[in-house]
């Protein structure tokens, strides 16, 4: 599963301009290797991001070096951590099925 996520601002990644970035699935050994998940979860059951770990989920599932990553505009940063957070969350309706 890949989505494709448009830029407000381009960035150099590669030697070249880029205007979107596919964003694929992370897989396990990724996730393993990250050691983190790119969200956190409060006491009070809110979430929020932990953009360094998402950075790092973004750099590895959108094939982009660290670099390009910082290059990204605060809206697109947020844009792609909130859907690299989306691909480990279940839908509260696959749960109720279970």
């Amino acid at each position: 599963m890949s989505e494709i996520i448009k830029l407000s601002t381009p960035i150099q990644a590669h030697g070249e301009e880029v205007t979107e970035l596919t964003l694929r699935r992370p897989t396990s050994k990724e996730a393993r290797a990250i050691k983190a998940l790119p969200y956190k979860i409060d006491q009070d059951q809110a979430v929020t991001l932990d953009l360094d770990v998402a950075a790092k989920y973004i750099s590895a599932c959108a094939d982009i070096p660290p670099s390009s990553v910082d290059q990204l505009d605060l809206a697109d940063l947020n844009t792609l951590a909130w859907q690299v957070a989306g691909f480990f969350m279940t839908p509260a309706s696959a749960i109720l099925k279970a």
